[in-house]
């Protein structure tokens, strides 16, 4: 089973694998660890990733970069209004009365027709290159992964990542906060964490990537970790940065060369690309450093310069935006500076000086950098994806993250006609967790999850989605029903209404024996087992929880207070002169149909799969064309050096000219007419030129081995000549040998002679540009014959002599005296003796 962490970045991406040796970072086919999040859809083909990203300036409108913020948001959302002024790429609003609630579309062109691209094709087909590259590099196949997000991401925008990893073909078993990841990758390695019933270490980990701010403060004790509070501010990034110099130097340029950068979309590219380049150089150097870009725009050349001083000047208003994040979690948090073991930073942005300053001045401490700026999340997801493996052994480590907006229920009340509503997830509530609500209806009744507080969320819809508990009817007496609700935020962050009950009650007349004190504990009993039932589901769905939080949760049954309700102890109050009557109730599952907003319908997920299916099936075609071509004009290149080196002396100069104009044709057709054909044409006229290069290239070969094959038989046949001459010349070492069978041999060795002179003598008499005589081949055939037929005679072992008999055996035993030490007299063999009654001193007494 596959183990993949996938940092989904803005920029780039990062795969973390589980090894048996422990968490790598895997490269791609350009030996980079990082991928670039860009598509580049050309005419024939799709670009993912390092080979997109050379097309950001040449292929301008249809490479596709930046997109990670564009998930589950409609086009009229002020976010993507806002992007798309910076986009150089068109974005379209989705047809009307297409599925997928009007969500914002790509327009490209792609294989020669205008195409539209939902941001989740996008997504998927880089997930798609990032499962390929994983599966390059374990050998395997990739399946099971686990994605990171940003912690700030709403619901809609998970399902929308959800929905990529399905159309990559990846089992996402969890999409895991960006923060909470790096958390992972910190804490898991360490030895020294306190211990859980000591104070936990608090420790602050700040992610400033290319297009977000993230804070997040986490507790450590031994195996357990626990996000206490996350804050964010989603729109200061290293882009942001980046922005403001591209600000700058156009203003610089329109006043200096008259140049306006921002109409021509090509030069702000390259701008950008400049930008982000000299702002990595001013954290690493303080002094003045130059900006220069070669024919810029109307073939002029642009040039500029600047310090660190002036950027941070430049960039105060975004350096000021650091602080209120990192006060804001410390005031969730509910701690002091001095509580704060560490800071760690993570994230590109984070090399900055001066954000490092900022971040260093509010705590009053020295930052630390001991994670991996960029590659911490990849290593943080893999981490989580081996702890949910059972591939992995991995040390014991519970995750408790956070949810980072509170989530309220409102519904119908049928008390006056009015709503009700509940806060059932606050701000920073642990999660996953599920709750359990109960309501008293006649009927079906619909709830509506949506955030508490829209201010505080960066999305412009605060709906989550609507839940209609369906079958819901009055009890056999008219009242209302007991219905209990479980709301459940998910291992992936996602609200839900995870399954509603009805409680039946069924009265069954009892003996005459029976209680009052045996309704009343048949109640309770019940009550206690539906909370340790309601404790045990949670158990199930991975939720670690101390002992006090099992209990926590076990109370968090909450009644619907805007409606007509009854506790169960007070309806056994208003019925006291029943004591004969033994209250039996009975839970059945209700449907529940669920409406969320903004979220793809599985049949139009299903189209994407299929069309990912066959954009994949292109490209496999378009490479297997270009390898054919690259093929046919890497022979031309290659044919045509050697004709007129190692293949010179080869070929007549008459087919040496013809075999050139052949390939000169070649070379002109592939620039030409051969620029743009079918995979079968490229090989059939690679198999035209070998036709006419194949046996130059054959006589060359057979000229070059043909020496040591020959010397090689010539050898062995004079070493065969030597052990025949020496048979005859009686010597011992061949005597044992069969007189008939050496005289099979010796002709057979006169007959290899004869052949190897004949065929030598032969060509030689033939020039270079005539095909051989004998090939290497059969010379070495020739020789394995010789071999085979003489070997087994000549070198036939010579028989075994015959031991002496055992009478013979004992007289020489007597003869020759001690033998080993031993007297010539007869012995009689004696008992082993125990070693440890050797070894033991005289005296000693034995005991058992």
């Amino acid at each position: 089973m596959s183990v993949v962490g996938i940092d989904l970045g803005f920029l780039n991406c990062y795969i973390g694998v589980a090894r048996s040796g422990g968490i790598e970072t895997i490269a791609n086919e350009y030996s980079d660890r990082c991928t670039p999040a860009c598509i580049s859809l050309g005419s024939k083909t799709r670009a993912i990733g390092n080979a997109a990203k050379s097309q950001i300036v040449t292929n301008v409108k249809n490479t596709v970069h930046g997109f990670k913020k564009l998930h589950g948001r409609a086009f009229e959302d002020p976010h993507i209004q806002a992007e798309r002024v910076k986009l150089p790429y068109e974005l379209q609003k989705m047809p009307n009365g297409s599925v997928g609630n009007c969500n914002s579309l790509f327009q490209v062109r792609y294989l020669d027709e205008e195409r539209l691209f939902a941001v989740e094709q996008i997504t998927g087909m880089l997930l798609a290159k990032l499962k390929e590259t994983s599966e390059n590099a374990l050998k395997k196949p990739v399946a099971d992964c686990v994605i990171s997000v940003p912690s700030f991401f709403t619901d809609a925008e998970r399902r929308s990542v959800m929905a990529a990893a399905q159309i990559a073909g990846l089992n996402c078993l969890k999409l895991m906060n960006e923060t909470t990841a790096v958390a992972l990758a910190y804490g898991i390695y360490k030895q020294d964490l306190p211990a859980l019933e000591e104070k936990p270490r608090n420790v602050v980990f700040v992610d400033m990537g290319h297009s977000a701010y993230q804070v997040s403060i986490c507790a450590f004790n031994k195996g357990k970790l626990k996000v206490l509070a996350t804050t964010f501010d989603p729109f200061v990034g290293g882009r942001n940065f980046d922005e403001a110099l591209v600000d700058y130097f156009s203003e610089e340029f329109k006043t200096k060369y008259k140049l306006n950068v921002k109409e021509n979309p090509r030069a702000l590219l390259r701008l950008y690309q400049e930008c982000e380049k000299l702002k990595k150089l001013m954290s690493a150097n303080a002094s003045d450093l130059p900006l220069n870009i070669e024919c810029f725009m109307n073939d002029l050349d642009v040039s500029s310069k600047m310090n660190r001083a002036q950027f941070e000047q430049l960039c105060a208003a975004l350096l000021a935006r650091v602080e209120p994040p990192l006060r804001a979690a410390m005031e969730q948090a509910k701690l002091q500076r001095e509580d704060i073991y560490s800071i760690e930073i993570v994230g590109g942005a984070t090399r900055i000086p001066a954000v490092k300053e900022q971040i260093s001045s509010f705590f009053c401490k020295e930052i630390s950098t001991t994670l991996n700026a960029d590659e911490a999340v990849a290593r943080g997801c893999a981490l989580q994806c081996a702890i949910l493996s059972p591939a992995f052994k991995v040390r014991e480590f519970s995750i408790t993250d956070v949810v980072p907006y509170s989530i309220t229920l409102r519904w119908k009340s049928s008390y006056e006609e009015g709503t009700g509503e509940c806060e059932v997830f606050s701000k920073n509530h642990a999660a996953p967790f599920s709750k359990v609500i109960t309501f008293h209806k006649k009927e079906p009744f619909d709830l509506e999850a949506y955030y508490t507080h829209p201010h505080e969320v960066p999305y412009p819809d605060s709906r989550i989605g609507r839940f209609t508990i369906q079958n819901v009817g009055p009890q056999h007496d008219g009242d209302n029903s007991k219905v209990k609700v479980k709301v459940r935020v998910n291992i992936h962050g996602l609200f839900s209404v995870a399954n509603a009950s009805i409680i039946e009650k069924q009265n069954i007349e009892g003996d005459q024996n029976d209680t009052p004190m045996d309704t009343e504990s048949s109640s309770k009993n019940q009550g206690r087992d539906d909370e340790l039932d309601k404790m045990q589901v949670d158990q199930d769905e991975g939720i670690q929880k101390s002992q006090g939080e099992q209990q926590n949760q076990a109370d968090e049954e909450t009644e619907n207070a805007g409606t007509e309700t009854k506790a169960a102890s007070g309806d056994k109050q208003d019925h006291p002169a029943q004591p004969k009557v033994k209250a039996k109730v009975k839970s059945i599952d209700l449907p529940i149909q669920a409406s969320l907003y903004r979220q793809l319908g599985q049949d139009l997920i299903n189209c994407y799969i299929e069309n990912e299916g066959k954009m994949m099936m292109q490209d496999k075609l378009e490479k297997e064309r270009n390898d054919a071509k690259n093929a046919v004009e890497e022979y031309v290149y290659d044919f045509r050096d050697k004709l007129c080196g190692v293949f010179e002396k080869f070929i007549t100069e008459e087919d040496s000219n013809k075999l050139t104009l052949m390939l000169e044709d070649t070379e002109n057709w592939l620039y030409d007419d051969g620029e743009d054909q079918p995979k079968q044409v490229y090989m059939d006229k690679l198999q035209e030129l070998r036709k006419f290069g194949q046996p130059i290239q054959e006589r060359y070969m057979e000229h070059e081995e043909r020496p040591k094959v020959l010397n090689e038989l010539g050898k062995k046949i004079q070493l065969l000549m030597k052990a025949v001459e020496a048979y005859k010349n009686k010597d011992e070492k061949y005597d044992h040998l069969d007189p008939a069978e050496m005289e099979k041999v010796e002709k057979y060795i006169s007959e290899a002679m004869n052949w190897l002179n004949s065929k030598m003598n032969a060509q030689n008499k033939l020039s270079l540009t005539q095909d051989p005589v004998v090939k290497v081949a059969e010379i070495v055939t020739k020789s394995k014959e010789l071999d085979s037929f003489c070997n087994p005679i000549i070198y036939k072992p010579k028989p075994k002599i015959e031991p002496p008999n055992d009478g013979q055996s004992k007289a020489n035993g007597e003869h020759n005296g001690p033998v080993n030490g031993q007297s010539g007299a007869e012995t009689k063999p004696e008992p082993a003796k125990d070693n440890s009654q050797q070894t033991k001193p005289p005296g000693e007494m034995e005991v058992d």
